[in-house]
């Protein structure tokens, strides 16, 4: 995972505050509630993206040719195959 657990925190905090300051929601929970909620669903799509990106590089690292990581090359296949992997999860 790329976050830190405090900056996931931090973040569920501005994000919820932002939505309530500009009346973008109408909570039906504690602010807790929320928070936990969306500190579940960050930690969920977060290793779901670590997951994504591991099958990439292994996939990449396979191929007979070698393709060094943060070329072109690697760069444009890595971009196509994590597009199509998200979009195998629902995730486009």
């Amino acid at each position: 995972m790329r976050l830190s657990d405090d900056k996931i925190t931090h973040t569920t905090h501005v994000l919820l505050k932002g939505l309530l300051e500009q009346g973008l929601i109408m909570p039906l929970a504690e602010d807790g509630e929320i928070r936990r909620e969306m500190r579940r669903i960050f930690t969920k799509e977060l290793m779901l993206v670590d997951e994504i990106d591991a099958g990439i590089r292994t996939k990449l690292q396979s191929y007979s040719k070698k393709i060094h990581e943060g070329s072109p090359e690697w760069e444009v296949l890595y971009q196509k195959f994590f597009h199509e992997e998200a979009a195998k999860k629902g995730r486009a």
